[in-house]
């Protein structure tokens, strides 16, 4: 707070005087307001001379109001690049030159009514990250491709033209493939889908693709799978690490989980190493080659990679056929996806060995360079790209295989990919930070008698989350004591609070943040989010944490009392059940 030699002008002595008080803190200067002098001259009459046009006093109301939103929307866009810390000091400064003017935010209808709007567009940000970024919220992922290209395939299956016959022919002829690929009417229907309504996606794909392409072609290489195999991402996912499907495979080779697991993928709550697409990529070499160690033939180890090898085996007994374009030329005995699935692929693969033949514009995406930092314990992503001065989504995309906002917690010696150059940056913050407060994760110590569910339901977590996310299975039993992670919403934003009915005379109110409360006003409460389960109202949920219906509504901008299961609620709970 400054001091002043004289005391602070008050609001009563007039609107001049604060104007003045705040244009000394904003130029450093104030207009002098003493009347000008006259001139006398006997015997001459004395005559008062026009008045000096008086300086312009600023608007200092205004330019208070300006300089609050000017740090507000600077916020605004450190949010939007997941910059916790940048974008908390921002929304503070917009609160604080408020707070500090003198007189405080309530000495003008203007500034008071900027003050409201502001911490209600501020506490509107900070519920949006409470509830959907907490830390625990898993990464949303991108549909898979495959999904809707079989469905076009179904309904949609162009006759070929008289010249994309002849271009395939020549292309065929010409470049030498590692896999039998006929020329048949059902793959040059594709390539006839591809280099037509397609050709936007194919080229997108493709272009995504440049920059896995060198590693896969390496691994299969090494592996001695096929090269023409590399490109199966383009029909699975157009390349895409994050893809997931309807069926839930995931990642550019869209394995399920189970699959994955058997080949050597990492998945549990903090990783899911299916969208890591180099260790993907090998877990997909193992994996074809064992399918074609099973049927000695790559249309019909094709087939089984999209249908599952038990389906291609059990089809080959029923019809005692053990060549593909003969077991799905008909439909009793595979379903359409599979059948439409070895074509598709070939299709693809005609085109993209020779993607200037077709007619297709392919730009490389810009591979990004990325050195390593060494992490121990969950660490928030979201402030390793504040520190590396980058975007969370960058963080993101150099660790695809990451599904929440935090490095697993009993990693060790986790290897997390960052910006080049960035690495020494990040090493000292971590050193500095000393393990604290980099990740928004607490701890509970298990009371007597207390289960899994009794927990979850009290945190107002989901048993499921809750164990996963402590490496635990649903039955597990707890002892007294015990540490468990729980999720803990972190307060990224500011929003500050001033007595509504404070005088301007009134040093401003230390400003606090919202979620948090003061040692001795008993009983103190901390805030968390309540997901919604089946069965529950708002009373009940009210009752769970020892609050009320209005301040529920109030905390989430409810208008009624109606509520969705698996809707996540921001509520207010008593120390007795926050976390230790």
């Amino acid at each position: 707070m400054l001091e002043y030699a004289e005391p602070m002008l008050s609001f009563r002595r007039g609107v001049s005087g604060v104007l003045c008080a705040v244009g000394l803190l904003l130029s450093g200067a104030c207009a002098a307001r003493s009347p000008q002098p006259t001139t006398v001259q006997a015997p001459q009459q004395v005559v008062a001379p026009e008045p000096a046009p008086a300086p312009a006093v600023p608007d200092s109301v205004q330019e208070l109001i300006a300089l609050s939103e000017q740090h507000f929307q600077a916020g605004e866009r450190e949010l939007s690049e997941g910059h916790l810390d940048a974008a908390t000091a921002e929304f503070d400064r917009a609160v604080d030159v408020l707070l500090e003017s003198p007189g405080g935010a309530r000495s003008d209808p203007q500034l008071s009514a900027h003050y409201d709007r502001l911490i209600e567009r501020i506490s509107g940000h900070e519920l949006t990250a409470l509830a959907q970024a907490d830390g625990f919220a898993e990464k949303a992922p991108e549909p898979a491709s495959i999904d809707d290209l079989l469905t076009i395939a179904t309904f949609e299956r162009p006759t070929p033209t008289p010249e994309t016959e002849r271009t395939v022919a020549d292309d065929l002829q010409a470049v030498v493939h590692d896999i039998e690929i006929p020329q048949n009417a059902r793959v040059l229907a594709y390539v006839e889908l591809f280099t037509g309504r397609l050709k936007g996606y194919l080229e997108e794909g493709l272009s995504r693709g440049a920059r896995y392409l060198p590693m896969i072609q390496e691994v299969f290489r090494a592996e001695g799978v096929p090269l023409d195999l590399a490109y199966v991402p383009l029909i699975e996912s157009a390349f895409k690490p994050n893809a997931l499907s309807r069926a839930k495979a995931k990642g550019m080779w869209q394995f399920m989980r189970g699959t994955a697991l058997e080949n050597g993928l990492r998945h549990d709550w903090y990783i899911d190493e299916r969208a890591d697409p180099e260790k993907a990529t090998r877990a997909a070499a193992k994996y074809l080659k064992t399918l074609y160690s099973m049927f000695g033939d790559w249309h019909l180890a094709l087939a089984s990679y999209n249908g599952g090898p038990g389906r291609v085996q059990r089809a080959m007994r029923r019809s005692g056929r053990d060549d593909f374009w003969k077991l799905s030329a008909t439909s009793r005995y595979l379903p359409r996806e599979t059948r439409d699935y070895v074509p598709l692929i070939l299709a693809a693969v005609i085109i993209a060995r020779s993607p200037a033949q077709y007619e297709m514009e392919v730009t490389p995406i810009e591979v990004p360079l990325f050195e390593t930092v060494t992490v121990a314990g969950a660490v928030d992503i979201r402030r390793v790209a504040e520190w590396a001065g980058a975007s969370v989504q960058n963080i993101q995309d150099l660790n695809p295989e990451l599904r929440r906002w935090t490095t697993p917690i009993r990693a060790t010696e986790y290897e997390l990919k960052v910006p080049m150059g960035a690495a020494e940056v990040i090493n000292t913050r971590l050193t500095e930070r000393g393990g604290n407060d980099l990740a928004p994760l607490s701890h509970y110590s298990v009371k007597k008698n207390e289960t899994l569910p009794s927990i979850a339901k009290k945190l107002g977590v989901s048993r499921s989350d809750l164990a996963e996310a402590n490496y635990l299975s649903t039955k597990s039993k707890l002892r007294t004591g015990q540490q468990l992670i729980i999720p803990r919403a972190p307060t990224l934003l500011a929003a500050r609070t001033e007595t509504v009915g404070q005088s301007a005379d009134a040093v401003p109110a230390t400003a606090t943040r919202r979620v948090e409360t003061a040692d001795d006003d008993p009983p103190a409460r901390t805030t968390t989010t309540h997901r919604v389960a089946r069965g529950e109202t708002l009373s009940l949920i009210a009752k769970l944490y020892g609050t009320t219906v209005a301040q529920i509504k109030e905390l989430n901008s409810l208008r009624n009392n109606i509520i969705h299961v698996g809707q996540r609620l921001i509520v207010e709970r008593l120390s007795s059940l926050a976390t230790n």
